[in-house]
C-alpha cells in the first residue's frame, strides 16, 4: 500500500510539473496566435489525446461489467457539456489574462480556485472550518502583493485570472458531482470537446486564424493538449486510486510553484521582492487550507 501511494504521489508530482510549465507553453503560443485560437486546437487535441485511453479502458470495463448504461450516456453528455461550457470560461479568461501578467504570477492567481472551492461550499450550507478563514486572510494578503501595486490600481490581467479562479472551482464542483456517475475520462473528454468547439466559434467571430500561425505555434500547442490535457489528467486518474485526497489536493496545487520556476528558466521572468512576498503567502494559504482536510461537499 505505501509502495501504491508512493507511485500516486510520484505522478500527481509528474502532473503538477507539467501544469505549471504549460503557463510558459500558453505565453509561447500566443506569440503566433490569439487566445481563442490557442484554446481551441489546444482543447481539441486534448479530447484526441485522451480518445485511446478511453478506448482501452472501455475494452477493459466491458469484459467486467458488459458496457455502460443509457443513464451514463445522459448523464455524460450533460455533465460533460455543463464542464465544457465553465471550462470554456476558466481557461479564456487565463489565457487573455497571460497576455498582460507573467507565467509565474498566473499561476498563483490560478491556484485560488483551492480557496474557493470550499468557499463555494457555503451555498450548499457547508460548514467551513476555523483554520480555513486563516488561509482566506494569507491568501488575500498575498493576492494584494501580487496584484495591487504600490498606486493601488490593479491590472486588468489580475482581474481576468482572478475571475479564472472562480470558473475553475466551479468546473471542479462541477466534475466533483458528475464524476462518480460516469467515467472520469470520458467526462474530461467531453468537456474539453464543448470547449474546443464553443472557443473555435469565439476564434473564427473574433480572431483571424490561419494554418500558418498554427504552425507555428505548433510546439506549445501540442505541449499543452497532449501532455497537460491528455498525460496530465490521466496520471491524475490513476494517482487519486491510492493518494489520499488532502495529500492528491496539496500535491496538484504545486503547479504554482512550477510556473513560477518555468517562468523564470524559459522566458527569463525574474520576479519582483514584492511578487516572491505574495506567492510565498499564497503557497502558504495553499498548504494550510489543505491541512484543514476539509470533507467532500454534497454530491
Amino acid at each position: 500500500m505505501n509502495r501504491n501511494k508512493g507511485a500516486g504521489s510520484l505522478m500527481l508530482l509528474a502532473a503538477a510539473v507539467i501544469w505549471g510549465s504549460t503557463f510558459v507553453a500558453q505565453s509561447l503560443g500566443m506569440r503566433h496566435i490569439g487566445a481563442f485560437t490557442f484554446q481551441a486546437v489546444r482543447s481539441l487535441l486534448g479530447a484526441l489525446a485522451l480518445w485511446p485511453v478511453i478506448l482501452l479502458n472501455d475494452r477493459i470495463v466491458k469484459r467486467k461489467e458488459g458496457g455502460a448504461r443509457r443513464g451514463d450516456r445522459r448523464a455524460l453528455l450533460i455533465g460533460g457539456t455543463l464542464c465544457g461550457l465553465v471550462l470554456f470560461a476558466a481557461v479564456n479568461l487565463q489565457q487573455f489574462g497571460l497576455k498582460e501578467t507573467t507565467a509565474g504570477k498566473a499561476g498563483f492567481l490560478t491556484a485560488l480556485y483551492i480557496l474557493i472551492v470550499p468557499l463555494y461550499g457555503l451555498l450548499f450550507g457547508h460548514r467551513v472550518r476555523p483554520v480555513m478563514w486563516l488561509s482566506v486572510a494569507l491568501a488575500g494578503a498575498g493576492l494584494y502583493l501580487l496584484s495591487v501595486t504600490e498606486a493601488f490600481t490593479v491590472i486588468r490581467g489580475d482581474v481576468l485570472l482572478i475571475l479564472c479562479a472562480f470558473a475553475f472551482a466551479a468546473q471542479i464542483l462541477l466534475v466533483d458531482h458528475y464524476a462518480v456517475r460516469v467515467s472520469g475520462m470520458k467526462l474530461c473528454a467531453v468537456q474539453f470537446l464543448v470547449c474546443g468547439l464553443l472557443s473555435g466559434i469565439a476564434m473564427f467571430i473574433f480572431e483571424s486564424p490561419s494554418a500558418g500561425t498554427i504552425l507555428a505555434a505548433a510546439g506549445p500547442l501540442l505541449y499543452a493538449g497532449v501532455l497537460s490535457s491528455g498525460v496530465a489528467y490521466t496520471l491524475q486518474i490513476l494517482a487519486q486510486r491510492t493518494t489520499p485526497p488532502a495529500l492528491a489536493s496539496l500535491l496538484m496545487s504545486l503547479e504554482a510553484v512550477f510556473a513560477v520556476f518555468t517562468g523564470m528558466l524559459v522566458l527569463g521572468e525574474m520576479p519582483s521582492l514584492r511578487e516572491v512576498i505574495g506567492s510565498a503567502l499564497m503557497f502558504l494559504a495553499i498548504i494550510v487550507s489543505q491541512r484543514a482536510e476539509q470533507p467532500r461537499l454534497p454530491a
